[in-house]
């Protein structure tokens, strides 16, 4: 049983250069634990495209073998880094993770 890990952030500012750079910035951060965090058997980050007023700012899809091998990635330090900007920028925050 394989793992998708889904969520999508609302940046906080109102300003859209600024949140399209939070946005980019939240994304470069969780693509560079590729590599890092040995428990991603894939991932993926980027920040919204189209329809700005509508659609959340950025999403994470990433894969994990298991809901443990999930919940030690949430708490390697490595993510928990990335976790403190990203809480830092947003106001909102949805997830789904789903049985692949």
């Amino acid at each position: 049983m394989s793992i998708r890990h889904v969520v999508s952030w609302k940046i906080a500012a109102d300003d859209p250069a600024v949140r399209a750079e939070h946005a980019a910035e939240v994304a470069r951060r969780l693509n560079a634990l590729d590599g890092v965090v040995p428990q991603i058997e894939s991932i993926w980050a980027g920040a919204n495209d189209a329809y700005p007023d509508a659609n959340w700012d950025v999403t994470l899809v990433a894969d994990f073998a298991s809901i443990e091998a999930l919940e030690q990635y949430q708490v390697h330090p490595a993510h928990e880094e990335v976790v403190a900007y990203v809480r830092s920028v947003v106001s909102g925050r949805v997830a789904v993770d789903v049985e692949l």
